[in-house]
């Protein structure tokens, strides 16, 4: 039973970047939505991510009017750095491919997505409970949820997309017998950091070393983020400041005397990751966006990116699919998203792979050589850069 019937062309699941986005690109192709989510704004927003977006990520947000804060308080890179062997070599995004990448937080992807809802008079009920997605097989699924105010509300809508994140509940509507999950445990997470410091690069810093893998990133002109390669049990509370500046000068330290400014630690803790993909991405009238159907290991930056671009076909899909009446055009955005799904994995795992400390055994000393070669062969040749420059700053939309 409920309280309160509203009916909507779309109903969505997760109040997150891709389930805001996703709101914000159907409003303005006239199609009207519901979002809910679990948590409240204040949680969403207070949850600090990085993020880097790619160059057409950063123009769809300017260009589509949610906000252009990104080329106000954003961080545009040009280029990145891989240090191994002590010594950095710079990829030049630019001069190889044309592109650049920006640094912005996905914390603050999320805060003008949230206020441009806000502004065009979205639907949107954050701190909801109870959430239940129905008759995804019909003409007229449903979504159920409490609202903040205790009223059971029932959402009747054509479609519903799942964008509530890599704990997904709606990926489990699509039966087990029907769903394929591919997924991969790597052995190291990150340990990740807030510092008060100066800026240690312009550009980020991938570091591959003995000492294990570190990234040296930005925030703000006096508080950066770094990270450094740790176990996924990792203990935050077993590592003093000390330590931790110990370990990350370890991971930088070569021959050019670079060294990373220290300060206080502002917060800690230790990131896991994983590669997964759910196939199928539709089921009925239900889709999955962004980390509800798959997730990527952060090395190569692509998560909030993939999230960016399966919403971005969905804008073309839904539009079209609602129009005819039909769901079967849905059945092409699947395509066209897992296409890019897959490429962003094999970067991401190549990524991963080359720049971390392996796993001991009888094979360390040979997989510890190998990475060096690998990096030597990005490195030394035009072509080599070009291909990490292709993959980093995104391919072009259609692709």
């Amino acid at each position: 039973m409920s309280d309160t019937v509203l009916t909507t062309q779309v109903a969505i699941v997760g109040g997150g970047p891709a389930g805001l986005l996703a709101a914000h690109l159907l409003d303005r192709a006239g199609i009207a939505s519901v979002v809910v989510d679990l948590r409240t704004r204040t949680e969403i927003e207070t949850t600090h991510r990085a993020g880097i977006l790619e160059a057409n990520a950063a123009r769809l947000l300017v260009d589509s009017g949610v906000s252009d804060r990104i080329l106000r308080d954003g961080h545009e890179h040009e280029g990145t750095y891989l240090r191994f062997g002590g010594r950095s070599h710079r990829i030049d995004f630019k001069e190889l491919v044309g592109e650049s990448v920006w640094l912005y937080p996905q914390t603050d992807v999320f805060i003008d997505l949230a206020d441009a809802r806000a502004r065009d008079g979205g639907d949107v009920r954050f701190g909801v409970r109870d959430v239940e997605v129905l008759d995804i097989d019909t003409q007229q699924p449903r979504v159920l949820f409490t609202d903040v105010d205790g009223t059971r509300v029932e959402v009747r809508s054509a479609f519903v997309i799942g964008a509530d994140g890599s704990r997904s509940m709606c990926r489990n509507i699509v039966p087990e017998e029907r769903r394929t999950r591919h997924g991969r445990e790597y052995p190291f997470a990150w340990f990740g950091l807030l510092v008060q410091t100066p800026m240690n690069a312009p550009e980020l810093i991938y570091a591959h070393s003995d000492a294990g893998f570190a990234l040296v990133s930005q925030r703000t002109e006096t508080v950066q983020r770094l990270y450094f390669q740790c176990s996924p049990t990792e203990n935050v509370d077993d590592w003093d400041d000390a330590r931790i500046w110990e370990r990350l000068q370890a991971c930088l330290a070569g021959h050019d005397g670079f060294r990373l400014h220290e300060g206080p630690v502002i917060q800690k803790s230790v990131l896991p990751f994983r590669s997964f993909v759910q196939e199928p991405m539709r089921w009925g009238r239900l889709v999955l966006a962004g980390d509800a159907a798959h997730t990527v290991p952060p090395t190569g930056a692509r998560g909030l990116n993939l999230a960016i671009h399966d919403v971005t076909i969905l804008a073309d899909v839904l539009p079209r699919a609602l129009a005819a009446r039909d769901d079967s055009v849905l059945d092409e955005y699947a395509q066209r998203a897992l296409q890019r799904v897959w490429r962003a994995q094999n970067f991401s795992y190549w990524m991963t792979q080359m720049l971390h400390l392996p796993p001991g055994g009888e094979s360390f000393a040979f997989d510890r050589r190998r990475q060096l070669g690998e990096l030597e062969n990005v490195v030394s040749t035009r072509a080599g850069r070009t291909h990490l420059a292709e993959q980093y700053t995104g391919w072009p939309s259609g692709d």
